[in-house]
């Protein structure tokens, strides 16, 4: 046995990835994705307020 065969092997260090230049399809879709991502945050922090989404459902009659 040599060396660091026993020990936690080192992770191989991956490639720098080249900056692409964005075009007009390109960064309307990352906008896109924004905006859905800020009103996702939003409807959840409307639903974590308290209160039912949906009021429908099996209710018992107590007649």
């Amino acid at each position: 046995m040599s060396g660091r065969q026993g020990g936690k092997a080192k992770p191989l260090k991956a490639p720098k990835k080249e900056k692409k230049e964005l075009d007009d399809e390109d960064k309307a879709f990352q906008e896109r994705k924004k905006a859905e991502a800020a009103a996702r945050k939003e409807l959840a922090a409307k639903a974590a307020k308290g209160g039912p989404l949906a009021t429908g459902g099996i209710k018992k009659c107590v007649s």
